[in-house]
């Protein structure tokens, strides 16, 4: 089994589109989505469409659930919360009902799913650093965890018999990584639509079950296009300019 991961997509159907075609030629058995379907981007109804035609499994972004009122709007910075207004008026009823619907979290027998991280879920809290990620394994039953939330690719991992206080880290812009001897995985994903690790590609990544390994996959994408999809909606200019410098 290969499990597709999309990260952060952030209404940016170019960069979906991309990395779909990229983890589909690779081969993947199943979709999982680590939240924040919307928020920036100008495309959150197709977005959110693609998503729930690939069938994926999916819980609930910090960006959904301030488009859906389940967060105060002033969590965010300004260019954010222009676009969760933006979105939250171009979205059809049945898009909200299915952002309400999404979970914090998800355990399933091969691994766990949630925005930011398991300690904590609703707090969106950032995994930038091993103490972070300490916390999350901490709450991590699975044996494997993806995450996206920082934008930023990377893998935490425990050895087995090993400290929460000695983890092995892989923080590349692309990677694949063997998980064997290591009792849990914690895998940032990265971000499709947003990337902010100065790599303008999209993200995208695999957990191969039976290889035993994990893996993020770049791939570059139409962002002219993106682009200007945004400045014609009259979403804040900022929001273009980064997808060019990955940040």
């Amino acid at each position: 089994m290969r499990i597709g991961i999309l990260g952060d997509i952030h209404s940016n159907l170019e960069a979906l589109t991309a990395v779909v075609g990229m983890l589909e030629s690779e081969g993947v058995d199943a979709w999982v989505q680590v939240g924040d379907i919307v928020g920036y981007g100008a495309d959150p109804v197709p977005c959110i469409e693609r998503v729930r035609e690939l069938g994926c499994t999916v819980c609930l972004g910090n960006h959904d659930a301030a488009v859906v009122d389940f967060m105060p709007a002033d969590y965010f910075n300004q260019y954010a919360r222009a676009a969760i207004d933006w979105t939250r008026a171009a979205l059809r009823p049945e898009d909200l009902d299915y952002l309400r619907g999404l979970p914090l979290k998800i355990e399933t027998r091969d691994y766990s799913v949630v925005h930011g991280s398991l300690h904590l879920p609703a707090q969106f809290g950032y995994v930038f650093s091993t103490v972070e990620a300490a916390e999350c394994l901490s709450e991590q039953r699975t044996r494997v965890a993806f995450v996206g939330h920082s934008h930023v690719p990377g893998a935490y991992m425990q050895r087995e018999g090993g400290s929460l206080r000695d983890l092995d880290v892989v923080f590349e812009s692309e990677f694949t990584t063997s998980i064997a001897g290591y009792s849990r995985v914690l895998l940032n994903v990265g971000s499709v639509g947003q990337p902010r690790d100065e790599d303008a590609r999209a993200a995208g990544a695999i957990y191969d079950m039976e290889r035993g390994t994990v893996q993020v996959l770049r791939t570059e994408y139409d962002i002219p296009t993106a682009q200007q999809k945004i400045r014609d909606a009259g979403l804040p200019s900022v929001l273009a300019d980064r997808l060019a410098l990955g940040v």
